[in-house]
């Protein structure tokens, strides 16, 4: 019963956003909103009870790997080296510079108002941090192509990498000030490693046999047994840890970035041809999933604090990225409008909140002002962000909207 409630759910998210993308607004728009009115905090259609039953979380890790396919297909040895210096420059200081940017404003503020100021580093370890899917879902929607979107596929992953190192490198710093429970620092590269390690000791044999497949049905059964069988790895791996949670959607991008680099470009094309279906239904569901928590309530008790992390966040992403681009002389495109796509936050920013929220659990006051709000932020950011990241793509002329 639960599985036909959210199986409904995804089919009524599919019309809403075949319906609002008629309205030239990217499809995710529809996801999002479908999954946050059926979702727990409002009619409940996708209960609370549906987001912590083990086969759907076990559907979600799934569909999580299986996107990181989207983006370790790009990581082409031969081209990455053509992005070189430009990339890891660029990824540091659009999400270094956000982080330094949110903290400073909310160290003044803080400052100004008796509030504990390491509390401002926690504001600025969640702000880094970038939700891929959004971005993601228009680029397959629309089939962008071009600068920004070359920059931004590989720039997915390591901003992935920055952000785990330094929020929970802030959060292991401020449990000590909050005497809250923290995540050994000998911890925080094993985040990173893990995934890649267990991504690469799957991807490895999987591009033995894809070099060898060619049918379709082959193909798939090849992927979708990879993506299984590193699932179940990082699941197993995550039992055995206690207090940190694997990045699945890493595990996918290394994964998916050894066969690409073994089988050649002609056979990544049709490889990536024959798994498109598999990944737009991932998509869906993860949008949805990253709908469903969001409480629309948030919206209506939003306070200062939430537009001043939203504006400062914003600039720190834009400018962040602007000065990277402009530096190391990469696209005019990619200066303008690589920073309007690194907008989407609230999946990360969901997940790293209640990460502190646990560490700030013996000062609950301190714990509340982070809740508050980055989950108001998450619901308002993430519209406005959606429509700014098909903005960034359309002003920089990388959509197909043909089919519109």
């Amino acid at each position: 019963m639960l599985f036909l409630r959210w199986a409904a759910v995804l089919v009524l998210a599919a019309l809403a956003g075949w319906l609002i993308s008629k309205f030239k607004l990217p499809s995710i728009l529809g996801w999002l909103i479908i999954g946050m009115v059926f979702g727990p905090h409002a009619l409940g259609i996708i209960s609370q009870e549906v987001l912590d039953v083990e086969w759907y979380k076990a559907v979600i890790m799934w569909m999580q790997c299986a996107f990181g396919l989207m983006l370790g297909t790009e990581l082409v040895w031969k081209k990455l080296k053509n992005y070189g210096k430009g990339l890891i420059v660029t990824t540091l200081t659009q999400s270094l510079g956000t982080f330094f940017l949110v903290t400073l404003v909310f160290g003044i503020i803080f400052g100004l108002t008796g509030v504990p100021i390491y509390l401002a580093f926690i504001f600025g370890g969640i702000a880094l941090a970038t939700a891929p899917a959004p971005a993601l879902s228009i680029v397959n929607e629309f089939h962008a192509k071009g600068p920004v979107t070359d920059t931004l596929l590989p720039m997915a992953v390591l901003d992935d990498v920055v952000a785990i190192v330094v929020f929970f490198t802030v959060n292991s710093v401020v449990s000590g000030f909050a005497s809250g429970g923290s995540l050994p620092l000998y911890m925080i590269p094993l985040m990173v490693l893990l995934p890649i390690i267990i991504g690469i000791a799957v991807g490895f044999p999987a591009g033995l046999l894809l070099k060898k497949t060619k049918w379709r049905i082959q193909t798939l059964a090849v992927l979708i047994a990879g993506i299984t069988l590193t699932v179940g790895i990082g699941w197993f791996v995550n039992t055995q840890l206690s207090g940190i949670t694997l990045n699945y959607m890493l595990m996918g991008v290394s994964f998916s970035a050894v066969f690409t680099n073994m089988v050649g470009e002609d056979r990544i094309k049709e490889i990536t041809t024959f798994f498109h279906p598999i990944l737009a239904v991932s998509l869906l569901a993860a949008i949805v999933d990253l709908g469903a928590p969001l409480n629309y309530h948030l919206i209506l008790g939003a306070g200062l604090y939430t537009f001043i992390y939203i504006a400062a966040r914003g600039a720190g992403k834009y400018f962040g990225a602007r000065l990277g681009a402009k530096a190391m002389k990469m696209p005019d495109t990619v200066q303008k409008y690589l920073g309007l796509t690194l907008l989407p936050h609230s999946g990360v920013s969901i997940v790293f909140t209640g990460i502190a929220c646990s560490t700030l659990a013996a000062r609950p006051e301190l714990a509340g002002i982070v809740q508050g709000t980055i989950a108001a932020a998450a619901v308002i950011n993430e519209i406005i962000a959606v429509i700014a990241a098909k903005k960034g793509f359309e002003f920089s002329g990388e959509l197909n909207t043909s089919k519109n």
